[in-house]
């Protein structure tokens, strides 16, 4: 009687365990009601958005493949429309994994013509973009619209912006983050570009930011952030003329009106060295002749 109770105990420990573990799964998914329409999915640090409508929702990035399982499944049980469109915000595969979850007939799958290149020449195991554009192109559905920009070089191929007009809502991935220091040694950015794009969706008609990663904002977060990449890279810029080493700059680019940043201690000195390497390699400043070295 005692081994049956045991053996009871245990397949119930079992259960709750699995139980347990489902939820668990489940609880690093999230889906947020932004504005309007449109909804934020969360992925432990990815972001993505997507805009529902009488005819159907358009999905911007789907992530990777579990993650996108699980968005399949609760936008069938939450809303029960299909998926008309997926953007691709970029070429980077930890956004854009997943997409064959969503690859349906009824489906068109939208890029800039940059990160269509790079999707097909790499073999990146994704669906192939059936619609790519240039400079921009607007997406219309049931009376709401989502305006892709195109804004020069900023992080990885063919990056954009992605304005959902009505809600007066912008989307963003990589190369603007609020409440957030830039990914640590800022690896694929263009820093220059980043500025020049940044600039260029505050001139968009926006009041809330939602990005690829880190936290919702506002324009006044996009312009904050816009700030301080152009006071990091002055500051090494300034460094380097004044012959500084890279471990001078770090000691000595404080920039601690921006110390509020998330992982602000941890990534400045990683930032300046970022920084640091593409203007010495790429900007070809550590072979100019009045550069003291």
């Amino acid at each position: 009687m005692k081994s049956k109770i045991a053996i009871i105990g245990l397949l119930l420990f079992m259960a709750e365990f699995a139980l347990g573990s489902l939820v668990e799964a489940d609880n690093d998914y999230k889906i947020e009601k932004i504005k309007g329409d449109v909804y934020r999915f969360v992925d432990d640090r990815h972001r993505s958005v997507f805009l529902v409508t009488r005819e159907g929702i358009i999905l911007t990035d789907p992530l990777n493949s579990p993650a996108a399982h699980w968005l399949k499944i609760e936008l069938k049980k939450r809303f029960n429309l299909p998926v008309k469109y997926v953007i691709y915000s970029h070429n980077h595969s930890d956004h854009i994994y997943g997409a064959n979850v969503f690859n349906d007939p009824g489906t068109i799958f939208v890029a800039h013509e940059l990160a269509a290149q790079d999707i097909r020449r790499t073999k990146a195991d994704t669906v192939q973009p059936t619609v790519t554009f240039k400079d921009g192109m607007v997406i219309s559905l049931d009376g709401h619209s989502v305006e892709l920009r195109y804004h020069g070089p900023n992080d990885g191929r063919g990056s954009i912006s992605m304005l959902f007009q009505q809600e007066k809502l912008v989307f963003v991935v990589d190369w603007i983050v609020v409440g957030r220091m830039p990914w640590q040694k800022l690896w694929s950015y263009d820093i220059q570009g980043m500025i020049n794009s940044t600039a260029e969706v505050l001139e968009l008609d926006f009041d809330v930011f939602v990005g690829g990663h880190a936290d919702i904002g506002n324009k006044a977060d996009v312009q904050r952030y816009l700030r301080y990449l152009e006071s990091l890279y002055s500051a090494v810029i300034n460094g380097i003329h004044a012959g500084n080493s890279l471990k001078e700059l770090q000691k000595n680019i404080k920039l601690s009106e921006y110390s509020d940043f998330k992982q602000f201690e941890e990534w400045l000195p990683l930032n300046i060295e970022g920084v640091y390497e593409r203007l010495m390699e790429e900007s070809g400043m550590g072979w100019r002749p009045d550069i003291k070295h």
